[in-house]
């Protein structure tokens, strides 16, 4: 299982959705490997704090840049499951992992800017198939609102995603303060504890989208 979580867009999340399902895969009990292909290192860094917490479960993390299909190639003769962490950029580093993954993730905010990166994201996948044809691409709506009244932009976003042919996961992950919490310690929402709702949205995320 090689996962991608990419997109073109930098803030939508997608660290820490990589380092929240990398770890439920591990917690499930699957030989993980969490591989940061972002510039900024933010999940290198984010296991440089996990690292000094002896109570956390040990999640093995390298940091790759630019072609990543040999290095995922041959890790995944080693690991039973990775998970990328690639920047929002489109990069030739994401266009190569995507080429070798078995799944594709695309974090996307229910906000303009976001949802105008769609047609972008359907050209990559578009030049993604013809290469890797079984790979199973997804989006997920994160950092969504969690007012009732604000359902509709969640609604509207999905609709946006099955327009531009990217199927939108049922579950959600919303704007709460337990993702920023559990990042600055190193650790995941599931270890924190603090917000049973987060926790829930990661199973929720992670059980939909490895059930496909």
């Amino acid at each position: 299982m090689i996962l991608v979580v990419g997109g073109e867009k930098g803030g939508a999340g997608k660290s820490c959705i990589a380092q929240n399902l990398a770890v439920w895969l591990k917690r499930e009990g699957n030989d993980v490997l969490l591989v940061d292909a972002d510039p900024q290192k933010t999940s290198h860094l984010w296991a440089q704090e996990r690292q000094a917490n002896a109570a956390l479960i040990e999640l093995p993390v390298e940091h790759g840049m630019g072609d990543l299909r040999k290095l995922l190639l041959d890790r995944a003769n080693r690991y039973a499951a990775i998970v990328v962490d690639v920047g929002g950029a489109d990069s030739v580093t994401l266009r190569s992992a995507m080429t070798v993954a078995t799944h594709i993730l695309f974090p996307l905010r229910p906000k303009r800017r976001d949802l105008k990166t769609l047609a972008n994201l359907e050209h990559l996948v578009s030049l993604t198939l013809p290469v890797n044809p079984q790979v199973i691409v997804r989006a997920v709506i994160s950092q969504a609102p969690t007012l009732p009244s604000q359902v509709a932009r969640i609604l509207d976003a999905k609709e946006a995603c099955e327009s531009f042919g990217l199927q939108p996961l049922n579950a959600l992950v919303c704007n709460r303060n337990a993702y920023d919490d559990a990042d600055e310690s190193g650790m995941t929402v599931m270890e924190l504890g603090t917000d049973p709702k987060a926790s829930e949205e990661i199973n929720q995320l992670a059980t939909e989208l490895w059930s496909i």
